[in-house]
């Protein structure tokens, strides 16, 4: 078994495949294969105001949340624009946050600066725990998810090595490309809102009160729309080399918006996630670094 480590980038030093990238794809659908993103940031929040507190700086609704279950939420400045995107589960003790570890250190800043008197504690988990993408069917946040102490983690490897097979990100980030789900450091820059990115009613509950940014993202969803959409790409595969993250998108000669993610699906092929400007239309063929592209519309946004 080949392991091939992803060189650069939010994932650097993960394991991006075994040498089966189309096999490990289809174990990983199939509800049989798990994924280690012990490369991942983590940070606890306890206290006994961290869910009142999470409550007024984020986009979710942490006052109702369901104990030891996985969801996510956002960080948005006054603007509405994307600061943080994490995943997090309240387990009755403290809220876990997983995150990038490229914005590890700018979101434990931010949380420290907005503590004020909120009886809560933020300590950094990166070296103490490690993330799993647990056997199942693929939900909303791309889990199921569980945290190990690293301690853990190898009884828990050589136990489940057994029944499942360890697979790397390459399967699991194909999965999120396909179903459309933007993440942050690929399909965001400094002007991303959350109404583009199809994350309204999921990273964004739209029934709880106040939070920063929230009167951009509910006047552009009662009143219009955003001025780009997230679009699905399908290349049409004549490149040796897929586009890299942050190619100009082309309309004819007219630039119209940037790529994310791009990769090859086992099923569809080479793909990638786009943000472009929402006056595109959906039949026209676009152009990503001379490789044509058909879009398909991403239902959520």
């Amino acid at each position: 078994m080949s392991t091939v480590l992803v060189e650069g980038g939010p994932d650097a030093g993960a394991i991006w495949h075994f040498g089966e990238p189309n096999a490990e794809q289809k174990v990983l659908l199939a509800g049989k294969g798990w994924v280690n993103l012990s490369h991942k940031s983590i940070i606890s929040i306890s206290g006994e105001d961290r869910l009142s507190w999470l409550q007024a700086i984020t986009t979710q609704d942490f006052e109702n949340v369901t104990q030891d279950v996985w969801s996510g939420a956002l960080i948005l400045d006054a603007q509405g624009h994307i600061s943080h995107q994490f995943i997090f589960m309240e387990d009755g003790e403290s809220v876990w946050i997983v995150t990038e570890k490229d914005k590890e250190a700018e979101l434990i800043a931010y949380l420290e600066k907005m503590k004020f008197m909120f009886r809560v504690e933020i300590k950094n988990k990166s070296g103490e725990f490690a993330l799993v993408r647990t056997p199942g069917q693929p939900d909303e946040f791309g889990g199921p998810f569980k945290l190990f102490s690293r301690g853990e983690f190898e009884s828990f490897r050589n136990q489940i090595l057994k029944d499942y097979k360890e697979v790397g990100i390459w399967a699991l980030e194909a999965e999120r490309v396909a179903a459309g789900r933007a993440r942050i450091l690929f399909e965001t820059d400094h002007k991303a809102i959350p109404n583009e990115l199809g994350m309204l009613g999921r990273e964004v509950n739209m029934n709880k009160g106040c939070y920063p940014g929230q009167e951009t993202v509910a006047k552009i969803n009662n009143l219009g729309q955003p001025p780009r959409r997230l679009t699905l790409l399908h290349l049409d595969g004549s490149a040796v080399e897929m586009p890299g993250l942050g190619e100009k998108v082309f309309d004819g000669d007219k630039e119209v918006g940037f790529l994310g993610t791009s990769i090859r699906h086992h099923e569809l092929g080479p793909i990638a996630l786009a943000v472009i400007k929402r006056s595109v239309p959906i039949s026209n063929t676009l152009i990503v670094k001379g490789v044509s592209a058909n879009q398909e519309p991403i239902s959520s946004t």
